[in-house]
This record gives C-alpha cells, sequence and structure tokens, in this order.
C-alpha cells in the first residue's frame, strides 16, 4: 500500500484484519503527522461513518461532537436561510490524530511501514515481491503512473482557493452543532463544523474562493497563522456577515491549525503500469481528486477503500490481475465515485437559475431541504433534480404536497423502514430492444398456485412506460456481492444502468442479472393503482435459483445475515 490517507490505512488495516501480510508506505512517521499542521479538513457523513464504526477501527465516536443538522444560507439580494436535520449524524476528528492512532495500530498488529518517499523504481520493487499493489496517493512520482481520464474530468485547473484552520473560542451553537455552509455565488463559500482534535473540539473555519475573485486573492495573499485568522475575520465580515457573529471571539488553536491549497478536480486512469509492465491499482486521491466543498474527498475515500476490501477478500487464491483491478474500480466508479464527482463538479459551476429555486424552496418546503442534506451523504440521490429543471420543479411539487399530507412524510419512511426486507433489480426490454431496469424492495410472494408475484414501481420512475409496456419482466434477488449493483440501478434515468453488467436474456428479452441469488421471469397479468405507485402482478413462467448470503435493507442501510438458532 502505497500512501496513508484515509483510504490507505483503512483498506491496509482491513487486510491485515483478515489476515493479509501488509506493508505500507508513507513519507510521514505517526510522530511527525501528530505534531504537523492541519491537514485536509475531514467531515464523514453516515454512509462512511458506518464503514468506520464497522471496520475494528478507533473512531472516537464517543469523544468527537455529533453534526445533527446542516445549516444553509445563500447571500445575494433575495438572502436564503434555512436548517434541516441529516438522516443520520455526521462526525469529524481532526486528520492528524486519525492517521497517527490508525498507523501506530497498524504497526502494534505487525504491519510493515515504510517511511519514505515513493518512486517508481521503488514501487517496482515492492510490485515484484507483493500479490497486489495499490498506489493511495496522488502525490510525487507515483501519481504521473496514473494518466487522467479527459472523459470523466471537467477542469484543467483549481477552480477555489482553500484557507482552513481551526479555532475556538467560537460562540456555541444554540440549535446544536451543525455543518454550516453559507455560499456567496459571487466570490466562493464558507465552511463550518466542530471537530475533535487531540486538544479537544474545534471549530473549522474553511474558505472556498471562486479563482480571480475578491476572496480568493486575499487569501492567496496570507502570510502566516496570525494573519491568516485575521484576513479571514474580515472575510467573514465581508463576505458571509451571517457567519461572523460566531466567530468574533475566535482565536487559533495553535501555530499548527492553518492549512492553504489549489485542488484540481480530476479522474484518472485507475489502472497504473510500470516500467517492468507489472500493473498498480489505483485507490482514493489517487485515482479520484475533488474539491472538498462538498465534504466528499473522505468519505468518498472511506466507501473506496470499503469496496476494495470486499472486492479483494471474494477474490481469495485468484490473480489481481489487471482486467480485475480495473472492474474493481469501474464499479466503485458507477455506485459512488461517478455522482461525487458529478455533484461536486456542478457545486463548483455557477448556481443555475432552477438551482437557485430549489435552494429557495428548502426554506418553506422541508422536503427539499432535506434532499439537500442527503444529497451530502450520498451524493446518488442529487441525480436528476439538482442538474435538471423539470425534476427540480417535480420534486418541489411533490414535497409541498407531500407536507400538506396526513403523515410526515420523513417520519413514515423511517418507521417503513424498520421492516427489513431483500432486494432485487427488477428488468424488461422494450419494444425496440432497449434493456431497462430498476432496484426494488417492494417485492412479495402472491401466490403458489397459480404462481404470482408482484412489485410496486414507483409513477416517478423514468422506466415506468417501458414496464407498462412489455408483456415480460424478471425478478432478480441481488447477492450480498451485488450491493454496486443494488445502487447502479436505483439512479432514475441514468443511462448506465446496464454498464459492465453480465447478464442473459430471459423471457420476453427481460435481462437476468448473472450472480442473484434467484431470478424469476414473469409475465405480467395485473397491474393496479396505489397512490405514488402502481402494483404490477406477475405469473411466474420460470424461474431459478442458487442460494447464498442476500443484500438486506434495514431502517435506511444496507445488511448481511446472521444465522440465529431457533428457541
Amino acid at each position: 500500500m502505497v500512501g496513508a490517507g484515509q483510504a490507505g490505512i483503512q483498506l491496509a488495516l482491513g487486510l491485515q484484519h483478515h489476515g493479509h501480510q501488509v506493508s505500507l508506505v508513507t513519507d510521514r512517521a505517526p510522530a511527525s503527522i501528530r505534531a504537523g499542521a492541519v491537514m485536509a479538513t475531514s467531515c464523514l457523513f453516515a454512509p462512511a461513518l458506518e464503514v468506520e464504526d464497522n471496520a475494528d477501527l478507533p473512531t472516537w465516536e464517543a469523544e468527537a461532537p455529533t453534526i445533527g443538522d446542516l445549516d444553509f444560507t445563500l447571500t445575494g439580494p433575495q438572502p436564503v436561510h434555512w436548517r434541516t436535520a441529516f438522516d443520520s449524524p455526521a462526525r469529524s476528528v481532526d486528520l492528524r490524530l486519525k492517521y497517527s492512532a490508525w498507523l501506530d495500530l497498524f504497526q502494534s498488529r505487525g504491519g510493515t511501514l515504510r517511511i519514505e518517499s515513493m518512486t517508481v523504481a521503488a514501487t517496482e520493487e515492492l510490485a515484484a515481491t507483493h500479490d497486489l499493489t495499490i498506489v493511495a496517493t496522488g502525490k510525487g512520482e507515483v501519481g504521473s503512473l496514473f494518466p487522467t481520464d479527459h472523459s470523466r474530468t471537467a477542469f484543467t485547473t483549481p477552480q477555489r482557493t482553500l484557507a482552513v484552520a481551526l479555532v475556538t473560542g467560537a460562540a456555541p451553537d444554540q440549535a446544536g452543532a451543525a455543518l454550516h455552509l453559507a455560499v456567496d455565488p459571487a466570490v466562493g463559500e464558507f465552511l463550518s463544523y466542530p471537530m475533535l482534535t487531540e486538544r479537544g473540539i474545534a471549530q473549522v473555519m474553511m474558505f472556498e474562493g471562486r479563482a480571480g475573485t475578491d476572496l480568493a486573492r486575499r487569501l492567496e495573499a496570507i502570510t502566516d497563522a496570525d494573519d491568516h485568522l485575521a484576513t479571514t475575520l474580515e472575510l467573514l465580515g465581508d463576505h458571509f456577515p451571517s457567519q461572523a457573529g460566531r466567530f468574533a471571539g475566535a482565536r487559533l488553536l495553535d501555530e499548527t491549525s492553518v492549512a492553504r491549497g489549489r485542488v484540481t478536480p480530476v479522474v484518472r486512469q485507475p489502472v497504473g503500469t510500470l516500467p517492468s509492465g507489472r500493473t498498480v491499482l489505483g485507490l482514493g486521491t489517487a485515482v479520484v481528486a475533488t474539491d472538498p466543498i462538498a465534504s466528499q474527498p473522505s468519505n468518498n475515500a472511506t466507501l473506496a477503500a470499503d469496496f476494495y476490501l470486499d472486492a479483494i477478500l471474494r477474490r481469495g487464491e485468484r490473480e489481481f490481475d489487471a482486467g480485475w483491478q480495473r472492474r474493481t474500480f469501474e464499479a466503485f466508479w458507477r455506485g459512488w465515485a461517478k455522482w461525487a464527482v458529478l455533484w461536486t463538479n456542478s457545486v463548483l459551476e455557477d448556481l443555475t437559475a432552477h438551482q437557485r429555486t430549489l435552494l429557495t424552496a428548502a426554506g418553506t418546503v422541508p422536503g427539499v431541504a432535506q434532499a439537500v442534506a442527503n444529497s451530502l451523504e450520498d451524493p446518488r440521490t442529487a441525480y436528476r433534480w439538482w442538474f435538471e429543471a423539470a425534476d427540480a420543479a417535480e420534486l418541489i411539487s411533490r414535497s409541498a404536497a407531500e407536507a400538506r399530507g396526513p403523515v410526515d412524510p420523513r417520519d413514515f419512511r423511517a418507521a417503513l423502514g424498520q421492516y427489513a426486507t431483500g432486494v432485487a433489480v427488477v428488468t424488461t426490454r422494450d419494444a425496440d430492444g432497449v434493456c431497462h431496469g430498476m432496484t426494488a424492495n417492494s417485492f412479495t410472494s402472491v401466490s403458489i398456485d397459480p404462481p404470482l408475484i408482484l412489485w410496486c414501481p414507483s409513477k416517478r420512475a423514468t422506466s415506468l412506460p417501458a414496464f407498462a409496456g412489455a408483456e415480460h419482466f424478471a425478478v432478480n434477488i441481488l447477492a450480498d456481492a451485488q450491493h454496486h449493483l443494488s445502487r447502479q440501478f436505483s439512479v432514475s434515468g441514468s443511462p448506465e444502468k446496464f454498464a459492465g453488467v453480465e447478464y442473459t436474456d430471459g423471457l420476453g428479452g427481460a435481462p437476468v442479472l448473472a450472480g442473484a441469488l434467484a431470478s424469476f421471469e414473469c409475465r405480467r397479468v395485473a397491474v393496479h393503482d396505489a397512490g405514488d405507485h402502481d402494483i404490477h402482478v406477475g405469473q411466474v413462467e420460470r424461474y431459478s435459483w442458487a442460494g447464498g448470503e442476500p443484500l438486506l435493507f434495514h431502517d435506511g442501510r444496507f445488511h448481511v445475515t446472521r444465522p440465529r438458532p431457533e428457541s
């Protein structure tokens, strides 16, 4: 493992936990990290926190503040302010504290830690003596092993000038700990939230100045730590006055608590080729580098490390060849990284008219505010309402109607989520031969004689006309290893649902997915209206099953089974 950031250390520890011998190479020792300057900021949301909490790692869950809300401000002639709760709290830990402790743990478990700046020649040495070499840093000579993927990269230069400070003395947030995001469309953004550090709780002050603006120029002119604090407090008053009052008494945690820089958002080819012809696999920021404006870098790195760990363990004794390396990244890209990149890049652009309308509506329509907050947790959920005006209008209209309904929609969904289900992908083929599919957990058996099943697609689903017009459909029950497919097929309107998916043609051409625990090929025999969903009843004309570990869904999260003896 070359690189000891969030993804690299986490994956190294995960492999070590499962009995693998791991060498970890980094240019900084734990003590140097602990005593060094503040690193990139990190606010982890629920999906990433769940990975950490389940990974047998120190997480400081009891000590770190619970960040329960998103507090949003849009400045301008018609300012907007609103606040909403995340579905699950976020958490922030100083990366100096986390990385140094994780590296100490890695060494205490017998891992080989090499402190050196990596070169291509040194990477050759590792690749010759290890079954798999993973590069988890985009810096230095080894970063050049991964060429830019221009088809997935939107920018060639940094879009923001960044400045971060950790401070104490800020006024407490009377409504509870929150991630505060203030946006001045003309100059940039300001983010703040509480973070656990080795010296206690500090407030993060992070500025993102648009290139060429007054905010960026003044951030770039900062000379030292004292100037950093003085300048940023002035900038709060000039550009984000709604936030200035909380930080009037702020003081730096210490002289190491400031950092400045710029990030060029880039996606690189995931497989690097060494001069010998051996290949190395890119991970985290080595292949997907995003601006921290949407708090995605550490979240994406955490999820990537978890996905790679699962893929490596499932590979068993088979060779980690270049084909496997590329397939592993592509599956993660389609399920996770793609959406983080699209969402973050869009936030770096100028706000469109419909995005301004969305952010304004969020002040009066709770469902819209919740959708924005949820997009930080999982950027996939922002497709397509953040990008398309018609979908934005539909979200506002639907959320307003739900708010007038007889139940609190958020609370009702949470209650329904207490019923654990399996996860299925339902597929069909339309008259033009185009395949369609969507993820569903509203699937159930109806009758043995005749063999009937049903499922319930949303009336908003873009593929609903295809299912309404096709005589046959297939229900594919997903295995635990097909978590990425559940995400890939859950994005309404995505043109890449079947990308990289193995399937055979079933009855009526409905795709039957390879690796599914069971597949039911059905002829549609009835459709019933049911509020904002339809009920499709199918008669099973052919089925197959292989068994195995199912993918489960409960309380908004995916789970695995745990056998329980009969009482």
